[in-house]
């Protein structure tokens, strides 16, 4: 037989859980993601012949995904570590100077020891560090975001408290670049703006400025004193050459040292679901 005291706390529990279940009980259910929602319905569905093409994952002909033996052998050797203690505040040292090294190659800001980098959890992580970043040392700017972009963008930004703007990127008509309003759009900021740019395989229209209208954004960015964010999360993946679908962020750095690219490891084969990203600038 429980005794009185025991009974008390039994009680006593089961007040604060009622009280806690009442304060929770207004709170409406989040709506689903709109991309991870896809893959919700997709497994749901029956048809033999579905496909999905919701997340951004690299896939064989089965629809499974690709580990490239690389990966396997980094995997092994991690599980094989008996070294497991916490990571330094900026992250895992040589992992952010080989994401520096993938993304700048020799570019002298890296060489010259100009850059600063920070592990973060996934292009989400990276993607608000940023937007923080902005909120607390830019606190007058906006963020540009183009027209279209993933989602996921809007969210961060207004999260983090920062105002947003759009300026013009896809063109309906000729379903490629709208490089005239775009650059009028830039033109228009004002000075000291934050753009985010995507360096390749534009999400979600795959469009890309060429190599020499990057150099017509970077200098027109340049007179006018804006800041580039670049999120690339494709790199290797628009044209298969990781140096060429990094060019764009070559092309800023001559005319703009202060530019800030987080590579987001994650899309790489098998990375999706380990998170991986580095934010530089």
């Amino acid at each position: 037989m429980l005794n009185n005291s025991r009974i008390a706390t039994c009680q006593g529990w089961t007040a604060v859980a009622a009280r806690c279940a009442s304060r929770f009980a207004a709170i409406p259910e989040a709506p689903k993601d709109p991309i991870l929602g896809v893959t919700e319905k997709f497994l749901l569905d029956q048809n033999p012949e579905k496909m999905n093409l919701g997340v951004g994952a690299y896939r064989d002909d089965d629809g499974k995904p690709v580990v490239l033996d690389c990966v396997r052998k980094a995997e092994a050797l991690v599980a094989g570590k008996e070294y497991m203690e916490y990571l330094p505040i900026g992250g895992n040292k040589e992992f952010n100077n080989l994401s520096l090294k993938l993304a700048y190659g020799d570019n002298p800001v890296l060489t010259q020891n100009q850059v600063a980098a920070v592990q973060t959890l996934s292009g989400t992580g990276a993607c608000r560090l940023f937007a923080e970043f902005q909120k607390k040392w830019l606190p007058e700017s906006k963020a540009y975001i183009s027209v279209p972009t993933w989602a996921n963008h809007h969210n961060i930004w207004r999260d983090a408290g920062v105002e947003q703007a759009s300026y013009r990127y896809f063109k309906p008509s000729s379903c490629g670049l709208d490089f005239e309003g775009m650059m009028q759009d830039i033109k228009d900021a004002p000075s000291g703006s934050v753009f985010l740019l995507h360096a390749c395989a534009h999400n979600p229209t795959g469009v890309d400025p060429t190599p020499g209208q990057w150099e017509e954004i970077s200098k027109l960015m340049h007179e006018k004193g804006h800041f580039p964010f670049f999120d690339m999360a494709y790199q290797g993946f628009a044209t298969g050459d990781c140096e060429r679908d990094g060019q764009a962020v070559q092309i800023f750095l001559k005319v703009l040292p202060r530019t800030c690219c987080p590579p987001l490891l994650e899309e790489s084969p098998r990375l999706m679901c380990c998170r991986l990203c580095a934010i530089r600038g």
